[in-house]
């Protein structure tokens, strides 16, 4: 019997918007990787940091985007897997079903991204916890809620941990500088020798934070059921403005700020996630209350100019997730310009604010001129085709990767 005709609605801009916030916002926070002439290594252990008046503004500018669009991204890889558990559903066809080949497609991109360009890559912990959230959501609605709390507990547990250990921690010699340092003098390939040979310690992050990552996914599919995009989600929307920009905003600056390592650790993974709900709905309440998406019998208000510079990154998130670490590799590391060793604790911060908005604007001129000629972005088409071969299911609009920005069907 075929799978029933599922007719796509308008696109929900508000989750295109959210997602190029949150792919900008990433470059936002690694970019100060890239431009340390140490790359990861030397980011962790605070050798590149920049001097003087610059070196508050450093600390500043790092806090505006630590953790905060991570967290983010988390909750929009967590709405999007509610999308496609809905959209599943209403074909009648079993879930996961086939999802398991998704996440399979996602960490061979992680592998690839992780050993090519970026240690720091989120795509393989996203994959082991999409596969994961996809099942929870087989469980009822009630016992989400439970396995989320239960994650979030688990994560504040070993969080609490690892804050604690900092901040007791003797202060010892400081760290010895990279010899031979594959950011600064290496080849290409002799920086991926590198990452391969140091995988359990770069990957390290993924593990420790999969509890805070699972418990994300599922707040994110949770929200979007709950109609966080829709007039019905107006007093969620508000409580969480309150308590992300209210409460754990503040809180994040003056911890992450005043705090040291623990401090930094304890905002990263601890309140900047919750920023990161008081964004979500932010933007799902512009769009709520000033909407782009109406019914097809009605004229839609045109996206703002901000808007309409962001929605194409959105839409091909993960080409430009990819292409920004490619971008900043070529321009930073010794395989390529070698810019990173180049910079001095005077001239890293404008040097790297400047990479950003280079980099920044590149991703937004060429995803917009991209999909003026291609429906998908290049790893997006890449990465559907694959699915389609893995997974043996048929064309039409229904499961496609465009249904993640259409509206969702009110209940």
């Amino acid at each position: 019997m075929p799978s029933p005709t599922v007719t796509p609605g308008p696109r929900l801009v508000a989750l295109d918007v959210l997602r190029g916030i949150a792919i900008l916002g990433t470059l936002g926070t690694n970019i100060w990787i890239f431009t340390d002439a140490s790359g990861l290594v030397g980011y962790i252990q605070g050798t590149g940091h920049a001097s003087g008046a610059w070196g508050t503004v450093e600390a500043w500018l790092q806090q505006i985007t630590q953790g905060k669009f991570l967290g983010l991204l988390t909750i929009m890889f967590g709405i999007g897997l509610a999308i496609q558990e809905r959209s599943a559903r209403r074909r009648c066809e079993k879930w996961p079903g086939t999802y398991p080949w998704r996440s399979v497609l996602l960490m061979v991109d992680g592998v690839v991204n992780y050993l090519l360009f970026a240690e720091f890559d989120v795509l393989m912990g996203y994959a082991v916890t999409g596969l994961i959230v996809a099942y929870l959501l087989t469980w009822r609605v009630r016992n989400q809620v439970r396995a989320a709390i239960i994650a979030v507990a688990i994560h504040v547990v070993g969080l609490t941990l690892l804050v604690w250990a900092l901040a007791t921690m003797p202060s010892g010699d400081p760290p010895e500088p990279l010899s031979p340092n594959p950011y600064a003098d290496g080849s290409f390939v002799d920086l991926v020798v590198f990452r391969a040979q140091h995988m359990p310690a770069f990957r390290a992050e993924v593990i420790a934070i999969l509890p805070m990552s699972i418990a994300l996914f599922l707040l994110g599919a949770i929200l979007f059921r709950h109609g966080i995009f829709g007039p019905e989600g107006t007093r969620t929307r508000r409580w969480l403005m309150v308590v992300g920009f209210g409460i754990a905003l503040p809180l994040d600056f003056a911890v992450g700020l005043l705090g040291g390592s623990a401090g930094l650790v304890a905002a990263r993974y601890g309140l900047a996630p919750v920023v990161s709900l008081g964004l979500l709905a932010a933007v799902a309440e512009w769009y709520a209350r000033r909407p782009v998406d109406r019914a097809p019998d009605e004229p839609p208000h045109e996206p703002g100019r901000l808007a309409r510079a962001i929605i194409p990154v959105g839409r091909t998130a993960l080409s430009c997730y990819v292409l920004q670490n490619v971008l900043a590799g070529a321009l930073c590391y010794g395989w390529g310009l070698g810019l990173a060793a180049r910079l001095t604790p005077s001239t890293v911060v404008p040097a790297t604010v400047g990479l950003f908005l280079v980099i920044a604007a590149t991703l937004m001129i060429a995803s917009r001129w991209w999909l003026g000629r291609f429906e998908r972005g290049p790893l997006e088409w890449l990465w559907h085709s694959g699915y389609r071969r893995l997974s043996r299911i048929g064309s039409g609009p229904a499961g496609t990767e465009e249904e993640s920005v259409r509206r969702p069907v009110a209940r």
